[in-house]
């Protein structure tokens, strides 16, 4: 990655996408598609800016799921565990209604700071509040609301930090980029588990103290990775109606982004599966009480950093270098699948660690590369680029509301009593991500 002054000046060509312009083989293109000049590349420092966004918006964020909203659940429902799918599936929910609009809303933003650093300030402000929420709440309900804020206030800075590498990543930094911010996304969580290990006694910590590291690196992007101003863009005045018509596309006129939409949607829903139980799952397994199992996740998630990282920036620069995509996704759909059935057969510790770290490694691999082929596919970077980023996003919001309901009733399933059929919730998330890596091969205009 070379240190190029450029990078720190307004892009040569404004792109108001998340996701940038298409690598299209020019005998294979979407009808209605075009290829856009290629942009410039962009330095060292606007990447690893980049990539500290996106690794403190992650532990701010996904921290919680993985621990600090087990915790304090069961500090106030500690017999209804049901109880977390209901309110994981909540917060997604209104990420899903609401994300097309933000997309809408920032690309037709006007402002001198530009159309994406003023709705990371806010979203950070959002999220911030929302932990505080989570740490004080009194009540089932206030905790729920409380995530709902999360996701919407976190998720705003998350889709306009990805918003910015489509305006100013060209194709030849894409795989590199999304295996860097790849890696960093997945251990973020990691390492948020791991710094609250010791404050699980104390809610408002357990939040904040993932909460300050999203805050410091967020700031650290807003305030030294220039964005142009917005406010001379020509902007079309569409109305409430117009503003729900960009909810909806025909996916036929797309059909390379429709199949990529519908593999992301499978993997996220496998791994939603996989991931909403995790606290329970091994404390189940191994014996332990809920409070007890955050120090296992976080040595295993510590020793997973490697594994994670040699999914995400392998994957990553080799899909670069091979101009490949869809053969990294099917591996890393097929890796994730065996991990998850180890850890469904298991019943010791050594097993338990082999699968997760097998699931760590496709985890890295394909949302690595997913991210790299979705910058390639994304229609209209020019003009609707906000509003297919949200579209986009159902691929991953339907599911995370979804999954945590369906999970609780799969938990029931052939089971009495106070047990839970983790191995069957766990076959089905294999299930699902092997076939999300399958449907990716049935893109035409990328490799």
């Amino acid at each position: 990655m070379q240190n190029d002054p450029r990078d720190d000046e307004p892009p040569v060509v404004p792109a108001p996408s998340p996701l940038p312009t298409a690598t299209v083989d020019p005998a294979v293109i979407d009808a209605g598609a075009s290829t856009p000049p290629d942009l410039p590349e962009v330095s060292s420092r606007y990447i690893w800016f980049m990539v500290l966004a996106q690794f403190g918006v992650f532990m701010a964020f996904i921290t919680p799921i993985a621990i600090s909203l087990a915790v304090r659940l069961g500090e106030l429902a500690p017999d209804n565990q049901e109880y977390l799918g209901y309110i994981t599936g909540a917060g997604a929910l209104w990420v899903m209604l609401t994300a097309p609009f933000m997309g809408v809303w920032s690309d037709r933003t006007r402002s001198r700071l530009g159309r994406r650093r003023p709705f990371m300030i806010g979203g950070t402000v959002v999220g911030v509040v929302s932990l505080v929420v989570m740490a004080l709440a009194p009540s089932v309900l206030v905790l729920g609301a409380g995530w709902i804020l999360a996701q919407w206030g976190w998720g705003t800075v998350l889709g306009n930090l990805q918003n910015s590498t489509a305006d100013r990543l060209p194709e030849s930094q894409r795989g590199k980029v999304a295996g860097l911010t790849g890696f960093a996304t997945q251990v973020a969580p990691v390492i948020g588990v791991i710094a609250t290990m010791g404050l699980t006694g104390d809610p408002l910590l357990l939040f904040l103290v993932p909460g300050i590291v999203g805050v410091v690196f967020v700031v650290l992007f807003v305030t030294l990775v220039r964005e142009e101003d917005s406010r001379q863009l020509p902007l079309e005045r569409i109305g409430f109606a117009g503003v729900l018509a960009k909810y909806l596309y025909n996916p036929r006129k797309y059909p390379d982004f429709s199949w990529n939409w519908l593999g992301r949607f499978l993997f996220y829903f496998g791994l939603t599966l996989n991931t909403t139980f995790t606290a329970y799952f091994f404390a189940e397994r191994l014996g332990v009480s809920i409070t007890e199992v955050s120090g296992i996740i976080g040595i295993l998630g510590a020793v997973g950093v490697l594994a994670t990282t040699a999914g995400a920036i392998g994957g990553g620069f080799l899909s670069d270098r091979l101009r490949r995509r869809r053969v990294f996704l099917v591996i890393g759909g097929a890796i994730m699948a065996t991990g998850m059935v180890a850890m469904a057969l298991s019943s010791d510790l050594p097993v338990l660690f082999a699968g997760s770290l097998i699931v760590s490694l496709g985890i890295g691999l394909f949302s690595a590369v997913d991210m790299a082929l979705l910058l390639d596919v994304l229609p209209e970077k020019q003009t609707d680029a906000g509003r297919f980023m949200g579209i986009t996003g159902f691929a991953t919001s339907i599911p995370q509301a979804a999954a945590p309901f369906i999970a609780s009733g799969i938990l029931l399933i052939g089971v009495t009593g106070t047990a839970k059929n983790y191995s069957l919730l766990f076959f089905i998330a294999a299930a699902l991500v092997l076939l999300g890596g399958l449907v990716i091969l049935r893109i035409k205009s990328v490799r």
